[in-house]
């Protein structure tokens, strides 16, 4: 099946040196937390595209899956809120918490349904039977897993290329947090149709154990360059799943001295389930595999109400 999509406009994201520095390495930070809608980040700029789709489908009710501390849930509840749609969040009851994100999920108008984990699928394909009865809806996976997902992510990867030309620059590594796998698997792609053969990618992952969650990533860049029909050779996908400090929202205290530093000395929130989890990430694979003088593109995918969870 062939991919076909709008040319969604998003506004490139500023690119800034940081002022954190490892073994003669410049740090660079991709700013895609300014994306300016809902706090930014990767999620709204997969948004952007699922939403083309959505509106232009005349589609009503809009479901979606995630945690209580889900930012992609948080942006498609806002979006739904902006657009006017219905909004139905489907969540696992374990380990439910208020958070940020949630009591926002609440404040734009969405209806939370929560199920245990191993109802979770069945509960999804019970409120879509119910819904197609009386209205349209449409279902994103959990966070905005899919070809469009990729997309938004190919064309952050050709952003990060225009930089380059205008600033004289190549980064020889980028690192990224790494989770449901389409911002990692967007970036891939996007080296690869661009034939970015020394450019080295790195998700640190933030919840999933290898083999699955470099799988997940792999399956991800093979569904979207056969949907664009590229035929030449994909590149290898690094899925490091050594920094995850036991899985999904657990931390260590590196992580918030981590985190604390690059709030000091260069304003940037990170947090502890994310982007600070793949930042503290990124200095370790960096000490570990001796990179010296290397220039190392971060990209910050955002998750600013959880830095604020974080500070309780």
């Amino acid at each position: 099946m062939e991919l076909h999509l709008k040319n969604t406009t998003v506004v490139p994201t500023i690119i800034e040196e940081s002022s954190v520095s490892f073994f003669n390495n410049s740090i660079y930070i991709k700013r895609d937390d300014l994306i300016p809608f809902s706090f930014g980040g990767n999620k709204v700029r997969k948004a952007l595209f699922f939403f083309d789709e959505i509106r232009s489908g005349g589609f009503d009710t809009v479901v979606t899956y995630g945690s209580s501390s889900s930012n992609h849930c948080r942006v498609v509840a806002n979006a739904c809120a902006k657009y006017g749609l219905k909004c139905l969040v489907i969540s696992p009851e374990e380990n439910y918490v208020e958070t940020f994100n949630s009591l926002l999920i609440k404040k734009f108008g969405a209806e939370i349904i929560k199920a245990p984990l191993d109802k979770i699928s069945v509960t999804i394909d019970e409120v879509m039977s119910e819904l197609q009865k009386s209205c349209k809806p449409y279902f994103i996976q959990g966070g905005g897993h899919g070809n469009i997902g990729t997309h938004a992510y190919v064309c952050a990867y050709n952003e990060i290329c225009e930089f380059e030309q205008q600033n004289d620059i190549f980064f020889d590594y980028i690192f990224l947090a790494s989770g449901t796998g389409t911002t990692q698997a967007g970036l891939v792609c996007g080296s690869a149709l661009k034939n970015d053969k020394q450019r080295i990618i790195v998700g640190i992952s933030i919840a999933r154990a290898n083999p699955r969650g470099g799988q997940v990533v792999e399956q991800s860049v093979r569904d979207y360059l056969e949907s664009v029909g590229f035929s030449g050779t994909v590149p290898k996908v690094l899925f490091d799943d050594s920094y995850m400090c036991g899985g999904y929202g657990k931390y260590n205290q590196e992580i918030v001295d981590c985190i604390d530093t690059v709030m000091t000395k260069d304003g940037i929130p990170l947090n502890r389930t994310y982007s600070g989890k793949a930042f503290w990430g990124m200095t370790q694979y960096i000490n570990k595999n001796s990179i010296k003088n290397k220039n190392i593109l971060f990209i910050n995918t955002g998750s600013s109400p959880l830095f604020f969870d974080d500070c309780g």
